[in-house]
Formats: structure tokens, C-alpha cells, sequence
């Protein structure tokens, strides 16, 4: 019983007692890299915000810092602790590319989104036209953006997606052209005079803006007679409301003027032929 005892003692001395050293010294060097870590990252957060980049882009920078150096320090812990690095890594590694095979579209939405957010074609707040989706930017996620649409439904949209098609950015400019084209009949109205007309009108629509000017000009011609189109120019988040105001302004002046819109051209029915 004696030697059993000695036996175990003696194992505890030369296996157990090493190994809980280094258990204690995997915690706190753990603990500390973690402290040091999180020290870097708020100097990181910092020096990035002072530059005034966007917040959803210096989240994507904190987490890959943050996750980056806590895998090297895991890495390092496990060699504190005598464990093989090298076929770890080598797992690792394997293990990158079977999930990188898995999540391919997950990581091109991730890829797509880093581009969103260096070239900058739209700003959270701004209204666009992308992946079929017409709406205002509420999000730039890592994955998905996310968009309010006109009849208040929010869509969340793919980065791999948006950054693959054409990006209508309505919001860009400081100023957006509206054009209401009024088709009218031939030798009907004094066409200069009418277009005078419309041009004074439009002027004091409200959020119509002084510059650039308000102009009228004939479009096209048809059967019918020529198309005017009358042009403005308004702030990009007024331009549903301008467009109404337009539209009713320039309804008013024709129904003022005793003018009404031409018919649609009638297209005769086709007629069955005889057997």
C-alpha cells in the first residue's frame, strides 16, 4: 500500500504538477493576451473613427483584428502547452478551405460587402436602385444590406448581389432632374406661349429649386402633335412630392387654358378571314 502511495505521489510530481502549471500558465497568459487584445482593439476604434470612417466599416476592421490575433494567441497557448502546432495549423488550414468550399456564397456576400464599404457608391440613408430593389439604405451589413422600400416593407438583399449589378444612386447629386412630358395636339395652342406658361407656373411650385432653372421643351412629335417636357429640378428626398405637385400644376394650367389631352390613337379590331 505503501509503494502504491509513493508510486502516486511520485506521478503527481512529474506528470500532474507540470501539467497544472502550464494549465495556470495557458489561463493567464489567455487572460492577459485577451487584455492586450482588447486594448489594441479600442486604439484600433479610435484612430479609425477620428478619420470619420463608417462605423459598419470599422466593425468589419475591429472583428477580423480581433479575430485574427485571437487565433495566434490560441495558437501560441497550445504550444505553451506542448501541443503540436504545426499539424494544427495544418488542420486549420484544411478546415479553412472545406468551410470555405461550403460557404462560397456566403463568403462572396462577405467580400462583396468589404468593396461596398471602400468604394462607397452608396451611404446608409441614401436612396437607390439595385438587384431589383428600389428603396433607402438602412444597413450595410456583413452579409446583406438592408433597404426600406416606398410601401414601407424592408428588404435585406445580398452584398455579392448588389455589388454584381448596376447601382442607381438617387441620392448622390445635391439636386435630381424631374421631367413630366404633356403631349398636345397640332396647331391646338400657341406652343411659345403655352410653354412660357408652363415655365412660370412650375417656378413657384414648392421645392421646385431657382438652379438650375425650370425649362420647357418640346420632347417628340407624334401623329397626334408635339410632346412637351416640362423640367425641373428638386432636392432628391422631396422628389415624389415635387412630382405630384408637377403634375397637378401642369393638369391646372391646361384645364385653365380650355385644353384637353389628346385620345389614344384608334387601333381598329382585327377581323377574322373566311376559311
Amino acid at each position: 500500500m505503501d509503494a502504491i502511495v509513493v508510486q502516486l505521489k511520485s506521478l503527481a510530481l512529474t506528470e500532474a504538477l507540470p501539467l497544472l502549471i502550464k494549465a495556470v500558465g495557458a489561463l493567464f497568459v489567455w487572460f492577459l493576451g485577451r487584455t492586450v487584445i482588447g486594448g489594441f482593439r479600442k486604439v484600433l476604434d479610435m484612430a479609425l473613427q477620428r478619420r470619420h470612417l463608417d462605423a459598419t466599416l470599422i466593425r468589419y476592421v475591429g472583428s477580423l483584428f480581433t479575430g485574427s490575433l485571437t487565433l495566434l494567441l490560441m495558437i501560441g497557448i497550445l504550444g505553451l502547452m506542448g501541443v503540436e502546432t504545426t499539424s494544427f495549423a495544418a488542420l486549420l488550414a484544411a478546415a479553412g478551405i472545406a468551410i470555405g468550399a461550403a460557404w462560397a456564397g456566403l463568403l462572396a456576400n462577405f467580400a462583396a460587402g468589404v468593396f461596398l464599404l471602400v468604394l462607397r457608391p452608396f451611404r446608409v440613408g441614401d436612396e437607390i436602385s439595385a438587384a431589383g430593389v428600389v428603396g433607402v439604405v438602412q444597413e450595410i451589413g456583413l452579409f446583406a444590406t438592408t433597404l426600406d422600400t416606398g410601401d414601407n416593407l424592408r428588404i435585406s438583399v445580398g452584398n455579392n448581389q448588389l455589388f454584381g449589378g448596376n447601382i442607381i444612386n438617387y441620392s448622390h447629386h445635391p439636386h435630381r432632374k424631374l421631367t413630366v412630358k404633356v403631349p398636345l395636339f397640332h396647331g391646338a395652342a400657341d406652343l411659345r406661349l403655352l410653354m412660357r406658361a408652363f415655365v412660370e407656373r412650375v417656378t413657384v411650385v414648392p421645392g421646385v429649386q431657382e438652379q438650375p432653372a425650370a425649362s420647357v421643351e418640346v420632347a417628340e412629335f407624334t401623329l397626334h402633335g408635339p410632346v412637351l417636357a416640362v423640367c425641373v429640378h428638386c432636392k432628391p428626398t422631396q422628389f415624389n412630392a415635387v412630382q405630384a405637385d408637377v403634375c397637378e400644376a401642369v393638369a391646372e394650367l391646361l384645364q385653365a387654358a380650355g385644353y384637353a389631352a389628346p385620345p389614344a390613337q384608334f387601333v381598329p379590331a382585327p377581323t377574322a378571314k373566311a376559311g
